[in-house]
């Protein structure tokens, strides 16, 4: 919103003509403005919500909206006088309670928590940031990417009872990093080994790379390989299809019923 003192803005015109012959008649002389009888019970309500909420606000709240019926009574005045009637009306007195009301809503709202204790933020745990920082690097993390960002010195993150710190050298001549990882629930070691060079990687590898005689023992127990056949049910013969059934056989000479006579 542009400032009002800019002067590459201008500024709206405004009549002000009924305004000004307003003020003069107000200040012509004394005069009394007094609440018309269609106002009275509006009047009584905005008594009642100023003191019902002066009395459910706490104090730190209530002594900003403390005199909402008589800024009420006031704002009507005006509007009253700006229309030059000594006599408040319902309508004025309603656009009256309007504006306070927002004004009472704003300073609630504005107020509210300001006098509460702040809760104060538990820091975390050295562990629980050295924790942190070594799940955000994938597990494992170097002393340069952990000690600058949880305030702490190698020793100290050394003592943490979770933490495995171990050492590697990326060479023979290289210098050795210092490495933190979480240490897993299955994990037996109480004290980190020293990563193995690439030396001792040779010998191992070499060891497992040459071949070793088989005992009789290792003979006797090695799986002997069966054929799946063996293990395989006999197919099943297609069943036989049923025969036809024949007709009635001719009848012979042979009666089976002449042995009953």
């Amino acid at each position: 919103m542009p400032l009002l003192d800019d002067d590459r803005v201008s500024l709206p015109e405004v009549d002000g003509r009924e305004l000004a012959d307003a003020y003069g008649w107000a200040t012509a002389r004394p005069r009394v403005i007094t609440l018309a009888e269609d106002a009275r019970p509006l009047w009584r309500i905005v008594r009642r919500y100023a003191r019902i909420l002066g009395e459910s606000l706490p104090e730190s709240q209530a002594v900003y909206i403390e005199r909402t019926a008589e800024q009420t009574i006031r704002v009507a005045a005006c509007l009253a006088a700006s229309e030059c009637s000594e006599h408040i009306t319902e309508e004025m007195l309603s656009a009256a309670f309007t504006l306070v009301r927002r004004s009472v809503q704003d300073a609630v709202r504005i107020t509210k928590g300001a006098t509460s204790p702040k809760v104060k933020r538990q820091p975390l745990a050295l562990e629980d940031k050295v924790r942190a920082r070594i799940e955000m690097h994938g597990g494992r993390a170097t002393s340069s990417q952990v000690l600058p960002y949880v305030g702490a010195t190698a020793a100290e993150v050394k003592e943490l009872p979770g933490i495995v710190v171990t050492v590697e050298r990326a060479g023979k001549t290289g210098r050795p990093a210092t490495v933190f990882s979480v240490r897993g629930d299955t994990s037996g070691d109480s004290v980190a080994q020293p990563a193995s060079t690439d030396s001792d990687r040779k010998r191992s590898s070499s060891r497992h790379a040459e071949a070793q005689p088989v005992s009789a023992e290792r003979e006797e127990n090695r799986a002997r390989v069966v054929r799946l056949d063996a293990y395989r049910p006999a197919p099943k013969q297609a069943p036989v299809p049923a025969l036809e059934p024949k007709g009635p056989e001719p009848l012979g000479d042979f009666n089976p019923f002449r042995a009953l006579l």
